[in-house]
């Protein structure tokens, strides 16, 4: 039988947040920056991110990266991240899962006891350190773009939960910002469900009370993502995040609209977002460690490099580390007479 349209994989997952990637089979894209050219994957050629993400070959908590040549002089490659939702301009968990499988299939070569590269992703270029043992990534440390905060402590009303404060900050993407502790919400991914649902309803509150924009990138909005954070239950955890990644348009007409799927991992950016947060607060030092906790009690050592600017705002660079592993590799074929060629939702999982 004729099959078209092949994508060569590999299934990653740092720290436990899946992120497939995508190593051969897609098309040339146009562009100068990788974020022109994540815009134009969006405009021209959005059916590979749903016929990646959505079922049969997908589920609501993947993500996906397509590795893509960079333009940019400085970089060894380039990606694309791929949400449920949206194009994210950056990703923690992401960038450790691409780097892995960079580095662990030979596309960049290897050099051990430590390789360093740099990545363009579509919120810049991504300077890389990695730890490499016999041919495998033992730990993956990354200086981030810079992160900053525009509103903090913002009051946000909330229809049924009441008046919120939201942290609003970038840390490669724009996140609204709660205390789960202050709203008695367990953080732990059993109860994923109440998180979700309480994390999307603060942040399409927030979208239409505070939105905001990249003073560098208009064409990059939010909040587009939101985090609970709340006290360490381990012994080496700083504090714990749980970051949902929204799978619908939610309403408040609509209840169960407000759905989404947590980010299994501490959450790259999300720490970024935190921790420049934290500093603004007084809370966080330069050069102070910070390990977030995830929901599977999974973390990331991170730590802020330096202070920085971002048109008039401060802002700090933040270094994130941890663990990817490689679970597998594939070949996605579309067969001309799938009657499903960009996937599908059901219901009962979306």
């Amino acid at each position: 039988m004729s099959m078209h349209s092949r994508l060569t994989a590999v299934e990653v997952h740092a720290e436990g947040e899946p992120g497939r990637v995508i190593t051969a089979g897609m098309p040339d894209l146009p562009g100068g920056s990788m974020l022109e050219k994540m815009q134009w994957l969006e405009a021209n050629a959005d059916h590979i991110r749903l016929r990646m993400l959505q079922e049969p070959n997908g589920y609501p908590a993947l993500c996906c990266n397509a590795i893509v040549p960079s333009d940019h002089p400085d970089a060894d490659a380039g990606f694309i991240i791929m949400e449920q939702s949206e194009y994210a301009p950056m990703s923690g968990s992401n960038t450790i899962c691409v780097v892995t499988a960079l580095l662990e299939t030979g596309i960049v070569d290897m050099v051990e006891p430590i390789t360093e590269l740099t990545l363009e992703a579509p919120a810049g270029l991504i300077l890389v350190r990695a730890d490499c043992v016999n041919g495998k990534v033992t730990r993956v440390a990354f200086r981030n773009v810079p992160a900053f905060v525009v509103h903090l402590g913002r009051e946000i009303d909330v229809p049924g939960i009441g008046i919120v404060p939201v942290d609003v900050a970038w840390g490669g993407m724009f996140y609204a910002i709660a205390d789960g502790d202050a709203l008695g919400i367990d953080l732990s991914a059993d109860n994923g469900a109440e998180i979700v649902r309480v994390s999307e309803m603060i942040r399409l509150a927030t979208l239409e009370q505070s939105p905001v924009e990249h003073p560098e990138h208009p064409s990059l909005t939010g909040p587009t993502i939101s985090q609970l954070v709340g006290k360490a239950t381990i012994p080496a955890a700083t504090r714990r995040g749980t970051v949902t990644v929204a799978t619908g348009t939610p309403s408040w007409n609509a209840p169960e609209s407000f759905s989404g799927a947590l980010d299994r991992c501490p959450c790259g950016t999300g720490t970024s977002a935190v921790m420049a947060v934290r500093h603004a607060r007084g809370d966080l030092a330069i050069g102070e460690e910070f390990v977030q906790q995830g929901p599977l009690d999974t973390t990331f050592r991170c730590r802020i490099l330096e202070k920085a600017q971002v048109s008039g705002y401060p802002a700090v660079i933040p270094e994130i580390s941890g663990q990817a592993w490689i679970t597998g590799y594939t070949e996605y074929v579309l067969d001309p007479t799938d009657p499903f060629p960009s996937g599908y939702r059901v219901g009962d999982l979306w």
